[in-house]
């Protein structure tokens, strides 16, 4: 088994295929304009590529690292978050201007169903652990539209702080962290009843926020400071268990995408304006050296084939 980073290159479009035995650039591939998020089938077999100004999603076979189709509608108006169910049968992409989430079948790759939000700015995906919730934040309307996956429908919205992006829950399934970019806060809600149970100052415009795979860390790409803000979720110190920032690791300019191995052991960073990947080594907490890739990475994520 091989791993690999799937970096997109948002002003170049392209992306560049990463070998993690070499840390090198094993292939780059042309894309459609401006490549933003990027996720990966459960089973490893497929790519999808939200290219934001091109208003289409590319779609690569992960055999042959090969675009096989492109999507288009006439409501993708800055196509950006994406992410796949549990089981692997349904993409959801949040479509930034037009409002709309888009259901997408993997196996056809058709579009099966356009949900308004009717919020403002609707940007990002992300799914609970056990599959049955997507969070999609609002960065206009300042709150987090809830959707039931099994029914396909909207089942609520609710308030955070301003310009909210990053968004994932912990993988306890308690909590959702929400980073606030206008701000620059992290909130921690209860995730049935919508209490901000804590909230936290982290660097400048936080952007994506993502989980260790035990649940331990959260990792914060702050955009503005050129940092990583490494929350440990449950910090204990005096009687009290708490979410704390125990880090703001530096790393290379506009910290954006961001993802970890199957292990856990290291995190990887897109910086936006020095090209190229950090990589946070887990258990010094450390960045122990960069992946050189291309022109604006951003979106990334991790394969194993």
């Amino acid at each position: 088994m091989a791993e690999y980073l799937i970096v997109l290159n948002k002003d170049e479009d392209t992306i560049s295929i990463v070998n993690l035995e070499t840390n090198k650039v094993e292939k780059t591939i042309e894309t459609d304009h401006n490549p933003h998020e990027v996720v990966v089938t459960p089973d490893g077999k497929k790519t999808y590529v939200a290219c934001s100004l091109g208003n289409k999603v590319d779609i690569i076979d992960n055999d042959t690292f090969e675009i096989v189709k492109r999507l288009e509608h006439p409501d993708f108006s800055f196509p950006h978050g994406v992410g796949i169910t549990k089981d692997g049968e349904k993409l959801y992409l949040a479509s930034t201007y037009s409002e709309k989430v888009f259901i997408i079948n993997t196996e056809t790759d058709e579009i099966e169903k356009v949900i308004p939000t009717n919020q403002k700015y609707s940007h990002m995906i992300s799914f609970s652990p056990d599959g049955k919730t997507v969070y999609i934040p609002n960065i206009g309307s300042n709150n987090i539209t809830v959707m039931d996956v099994g029914k396909e429908e909207i089942v609520t919205h609710f308030p955070v702080g301003p310009g909210p992006e990053g968004v994932a829950v912990h993988p306890n399934g308690a909590h959702l962290y929400v980073a606030n970019q206008e701000d620059d806060t992290l909130f921690v809600i209860d995730r049935e009843t919508y209490e901000v149970l804590h909230k936290r100052r982290v660097g400048g415009v936080p952007v994506r926020l993502v989980f260790s795979p035990d649940g331990k860390y959260a990792l914060i790409a702050n955009r503005e400071s050129g940092d990583v803000s490494i929350i440990e979720t449950e910090q204990k110190i005096n009687g009290q268990v708490r979410p704390w920032e125990i880090k703001r690791l530096p790393v290379g300019v506009w910290a954006g995408g961001i993802v970890f191995n199957v292990s856990g052991s290291f995190a990887y960073v897109a910086n936006n304006k020095t090209n190229d990947i950090s990589i946070i080594n887990m258990t010094t907490l450390k960045e122990d050296s960069r992946i050189d890739v291309g022109i604006h990475p951003d979106g990334i994520a991790y394969l194993i084939r």
